[in-house]
């Protein structure tokens, strides 16, 4: 198994973005060169705005272009609990965002010619359980009674018709849902930002945040610049420069294999309609067969570090389960990288210590941080003053600083939960 990521592999290198010298002054400064950042930049830079984009490593270097590349609408929270909390119409604009982020990605790709192996094939939510396809009905009711939003339920006994395993039972199609080559789409936004004027910054990791009575002076390992406005755009990645922020998000490894092409009447097989494929485990696995009859399969199988090779033998141990027919396939790439999870499993946006911020998306970033990134933008340049998630209370743990103490607790309990609910 390759450590390189298949999406790296399979699109070229992009443009180096590490020799232009930082501007002495900007607009707004945005740190974090992941799908949030980029987006933020490519709008605001539209508006006339100057910016600077800095990335510690290179553009899209985190998640944004080592995810499944699956734009799948929802949040992780109970609806109920939503309304509650919220109201019903919060919880409506909430839900919203998320269909629409979807449709930001389609709008982006068809508008700006990005050329990235766009699938409009849907999803499928594969009940684990028989318990879990009841709430899969009363989600569709949900969804459809709540937020307009139409999905079509498979029973427990057409499973075969999305599913070529016996493993599931039933599941939600949700023809909204798309898939996309993610390093492409993230280089083609790379593009429309640069082409738009936004001052984009590799290798420039930031050291310190100050600030002044005018704004922000922004030190990175290649320069300073004095910005009026600061986004925090860091997500999985949020470390010692905002400890206020790294104490409400922490790392979630991911991890994904690619196999070796198949034969494509293997492919229809295991997965005949081509749709994104997610489970309702807790600990879930997400899969989908890739244009060249490559099996994409990822998971949450580790909440402690671990490395490709062990991450890559669980994966494939999953996945042969499910398929065994693919026990002869062979895996060529195995990969892994940090999402951000919050407390409470939803995106948070708003200003502390007088810096914008948007992170926390939890496994549902892809489409999500492009369409924030795009509502910061809005908010910095004044055509906006706040997101649907802006100012939610953001929890923390208690006694969490830097190191995430209780993942190992936390991956034994949703272990159990799936085995017993």
């Amino acid at each position: 198994m390759d450590s390189l990521s298949y999406w790296t592999d399979t699109s070229n290198n992009g443009t180096s973005y590490s020799e232009d010298p930082l501007p002495e002054t900007v607009d707004c400064a945005i740190v974090g060169g992941g799908m949030t950042g980029i987006s933020a930049s490519y709008h605001l830079a539209g508006d006339g705005l100057k910016v600077a984009l800095l990335e510690r490593e290179n553009m899209g270097w985190g998640a944004s272009s080592r995810n499944g590349g699956m734009a799948i609408p929802g949040i992780k929270y109970k609806v109920s609990s939503l309304f509650k909390q919220h109201g019903v119409d919060a919880t409506q604009r909430m839900f919203n965002a998320s269909f629409d982020s979807v449709q930001l990605l389609k709008n982006l790709i068809a508008e700006k010619g990005i050329d990235c192996d766009l699938e409009e094939t849907g999803s499928f939510a594969a009940a684990y359980r028989p318990s879990h396809y009841e709430s899969l009905k009363n989600w569709q009711r949900t969804l459809a009674d709540d937020f307009g939003h139409v999905t079509r339920l498979v029973p427990p006994e057409q499973t075969k018709e999305e599913l070529g395993t016996d493993r599931y039972y039933g599941g939600l199609v949700d023809e909204s849902s798309i898939g996309v080559h993610p390093r492409k789409f993230v280089l083609g936004m790379v593009r429309c930002a640069d082409e738009a004027g936004a001052g984009l910054h590799e290798k420039a990791g930031v050291e310190e945040i100050q600030r002044t009575n005018s704004g922000f002076v922004v030190k990175t390992a290649r320069g300073t610049t004095q910005a009026k406005e600061v986004l925090i755009a860091t997500n999985g990645y949020t470390g010692d420069l905002t400890p206020k922020l790294r104490r409400r998000v922490f790392p979630l490894g991911s991890y994904i294999i690619v196999t070796e092409p198949m034969d494509e009447s293997l492919a229809d097989q295991i997965i005949p309609n081509r749709r994104m494929i997610w489970d309702t485990k807790n600990v879930l696995f997400y899969f989908r067969i890739l244009p060249d009859n490559r099996m994409m399969f990822g998971g949450r199988v580790r909440f402690t570090r671990t490395n490709s090779q062990d991450s890559g033998r669980l994966l494939r141990k999953g996945m042969v389960e499910l398929f065994p027919e693919l026990a002869d396939i062979k895996v060529e790439y195995s990969w892994g990288g940090f999402l951000g999870m919050s407390f409470d499993r939803m995106a948070h946006t708003g200003k502390m210590d007088g810096m914008h911020y948007s992170l926390g998306y939890s496994g549902r970033g892809f489409s999500m941080a492009a369409y924030l990134g795009k509502k910061l933008a809005e908010i910095i340049a004044g055509k906006g003053d706040a997101t649907p998630f802006s100012d939610l209370d953001f929890p923390t743990m208690f006694l969490y600083r830097k190191r995430p103490w209780f993942m190992p607790m936390v991956g034994t309990y949703y272990r159990l939960k799936d085995k017993v609910s």
